[in-house]
């Protein structure tokens, strides 16, 4: 698909590949085996400017376009798409904070997330507060100059490791409007985590709950003003979106990649099953499959960069579509495997595994289509 793209985009897009390559597919069965967070890895993608993709570039981001960052996530995601997602997050909160802080909260923590001195976290998502993000309970109570927070976030990637968490509580009990965003840092007096989930997939990162029994935040680690803090969440969804289905392209066509090489090498009957005509009509449509999300993909970026009233569409679109053909193509590359496939040796097993969620998170599939839908029948 290059010439939908600049030089410069092909460039980036080529980078991210080789960072992939050579520094993430390498360790990507280990990483998951042993659920290790490659901390150190991870922070190597600041270096390419990777850790503050489309942060301005005052305060040390890249200054890049939404469809610049899902070129770099589907290619890092062909290396490890766990780690890869972890990436995507970290981005998230660096640019909420660049976006809707104020001055100073943006020279005084972007600047270390974008060089990933620091790494953080996003927090929405609470045990009884998932696709109705709205109804999360965690309230932060004004006293003096600070805010008491206390309740409970759940499925928090990097929970635990990351030196900074962006956080929605409720401020008031107006609905969404009464939620509100903050900056809290690791080690604050009452913040804690629950043990690592044991989880189907994306065992290289940890995921586990943030606990805040009576955390004092200073008032100026409020992100904008009192009541902003789910709009600000909402505005990030659509690009989120575009990311995790990136993620999700890039470890189906990794898995894609493998069936075939598998195809060809795989003898039965006297022959390669890549001779066999079913085998080539299986693999033929996964390709398609594959190329058509492609396509809708940077579709979808190509709308929300120009700010097109239909963006959000395009983009709930493309996370529905994208990430529910991503899967079907691991399943399918697992399927041409055999009882091979089933086997961590092959590398494939696990890249089923991994995608899997990405129908769920960052709104799942289901509410994609109330998304979707709504914006069709309007007016």
């Amino acid at each position: 698909m290059s010439a939908m793209f600049t030089d410069e985009q092909v460039m980036i897009r080529d980078m991210a590949q080789k960072f992939a390559v050579d520094q993430l597919l390498p360790h990507s069965d280990r990483w998951d085996h042993e659920s290790h967070f490659p901390v150190d890895v991870i922070k190597r993608t600041a270096e390419l400017g990777f850790a503050g993709i489309y942060v301005k570039d005052d305060v040390g981001g890249s200054g890049l376009t939404r469809t610049d960052a899902a070129l770099i996530f589907e290619q890092l995601s062909y290396g490890d798409v766990s780690t890869a997602a972890f990436i995507s997050i970290h981005n998230m909160a660096s640019w909420m904070i660049d976006t809707f802080g104020n001055e100073a909260q943006r020279q005084e923590w972007v600047p270390r997330l974008t060089s990933m001195e620091l790494i953080a976290s996003y927090c929405l998502t609470e045990p009884g507060a998932g696709s109705d993000a709205a109804s999360l309970k965690t309230k932060a109570v004004k006293d003096g100059d600070d805010y008491v927070i206390t309740g409970t976030k759940q499925f928090i990637s990097g929970a635990g490791t990351s030196d900074v968490y962006v956080l929605m509580a409720r401020t008031s009990d107006d609905g969404a409007k009464g939620v509100s965003t903050f900056i809290i840092e690791k080690g604050t007096p009452g913040l804690s985590f629950g043990a690592n989930e044991r989880k189907m997939g994306w065992k290289s990162q940890p995921t586990a709950q943030v606990i805040l029994d009576g955390v004092r935040v200073p008032a100026a680690n409020r992100i904008g003003e009192e009541g902003h803090g789910f709009r600000f969440a909402m505005a990030g969804l659509d690009g989120g979106r575009l990311n995790i289905a990136a993620c999700a392209l890039g470890g189906a066509q990794l898995a894609l990649d493998k069936a075939v090489a598998y195809a060809k090498e795989r003898m039965q009957f006297g022959k390669a099953l890549a001779e066999f005509q079913s085998m080539q009509f299986k693999l033929a449509d996964m390709e398609t499959e594959l190329q058509a999300a492609r396509v809708m993909l940077y579709e979808a970026a190509g709308r929300l960069d120009g700010k097109t009233p239909d963006a959000t569409r395009w983009c709930a679109m493309a996370k529905r579509f994208v990430t529910d053909t991503a899967f079907k193509v691991a399943n399918d590359a697992l399927q041409v495997h055999g009882g091979y496939g089933y086997l961590a040796d092959y590398g494939v097993e696990r890249i089923v595994r991994d995608l899997r969620v990405h129908q769920i998170l960052e709104g799942t599939n289901e509410i994609m289509r109330v998304i979707i839908s709504r914006d069709m029948l309007k007016g």
